[in-house]
């Protein structure tokens, strides 16, 4: 790793930070290590940026799952929080409503141990990155004394899913994510764009309108679990990026769990050595960064995700 300095600036103000990147792509690039207010249309510092999301009783922090350097600054934003005097709940993506009695039992005896909770619920078989990447984050929320919640569809739900749609979810599950309502015909498009677009044209189209459920029902799920688990005092959601998208993601589904709260989403973004503006990265969104705020950082690989994914997506198909 190669210590790196970079220049964040803020509104009339800059200041120097030190980051040890371990992502080794583009860290001369422009705009690694700036913060992005989408709203304001300006850079701002990290001081500026903890203090906003410690305003806002929902923080979701949207990563690249196998960047390192997204889950640093997670866990620098979570303790951000922690030193403002808040005490939300930290739910991760990466748990599923399954695993809630294995967290629970392994909390009950190691209260403030991060490290074996990978191992509780068998990290390893799950197909996430190393628990090593997530493990700072949890201990972060351990030290404080905040609950880990977990906030992903369980497997029978997902199951159910793929299989029938919304519909097979049954009423009380549906009733309990309010899904009264599939997504609008428009965004139920747009999702299926991108789900086609992120799968490198690999998915059958016979299961996109499937895949939309999912997806749908997956930012539903999340959006009722940090609800629940942030009666005390918020949460702070760890996840992916397309998950912290206000216009349809977990942010919209909270309107209808907890309507009336502040909501703050961050999308840590790896730069694009071709774009060197902020405006160059909304075109990949129609026009709009639909963030409230966008921290660059290095990438973790040049590697065409299409290639480097290929015979998984080409199991797809058959």
């Amino acid at each position: 790793m190669v210590l790196a300095l970079l220049l964040v600036a803020g509104a009339g103000c800059a200041k120097l930070t030190e980051i040890e990147w371990e992502s080794p792509v583009s860290r001369e690039h422009p705009l690694v290590g700036r913060i992005w207010d989408v709203g304001g249309g300006a850079f701002v510092n990290e001081r500026t940026l903890s203090g906003r999301l410690a305003a806002s009783r929902f923080v979701l922090l949207g990563e690249r799952h196998d960047n390192p350097d997204h889950h640093v600054l997670q866990a620098q934003l979570v303790r951000g929080l922690i030193a403002a005097g808040r005490r939300p709940a930290v739910g991760f993506e990466m748990f599923s409503t399954d695993d809630v009695p294995a967290i629970a039992r392994y909390l009950a005896g190691s209260p403030k141990n991060a490290a074996g909770l990978g191992d509780a619920v068998n990290w390893k078989r799950t197909g996430w990155p190393e628990w090593r990447f997530y493990q700072p984050i949890a201990q972060a929320a351990l030290d404080a004394g905040l609950p880990i919640a977990a906030t992903n569809l369980s497997r029978a739900a997902t199951d159910a899913l793929r299989k029938k749609g919304l519909a097979g979810l049954g009423p009380t599950i549906a009733t309990q994510l309010k899904l009264d309502a599939g997504p609008s015909p428009a965004a139920r498009a747009a999702m299926a764009q991108e789900i086609r677009e992120s799968h490198c044209g690999q998915a059958p189209e016979a299961m996109l309108d499937r895949m939309v459920d999912i997806q749908w029902a997956r930012d539903a799920r999340m959006a009722e679990a940090l609800a629940r688990a942030g009666g005390r005092d918020g949460a702070v959601h760890i996840t992916g990026t397309g998950h912290v998208r206000r216009d349809r993601g977990v942010p919209a589904h909270l309107a209808r769990h907890a309507p009336g709260t502040s909501v703050a989403s961050v999308a840590l973004f790896e730069v694009d050595a071709t774009a060197t503006s902020p405006i160059e990265y909304a075109t990949r969104f129609d026009g709009v960064l639909p963030f409230d705020y966008v921290w660059f950082t290095p990438r973790i690989d040049d590697v065409d995700p299409c290639e480097k994914f290929k015979k998984s997506l080409e199991r797809l198909r058959k």
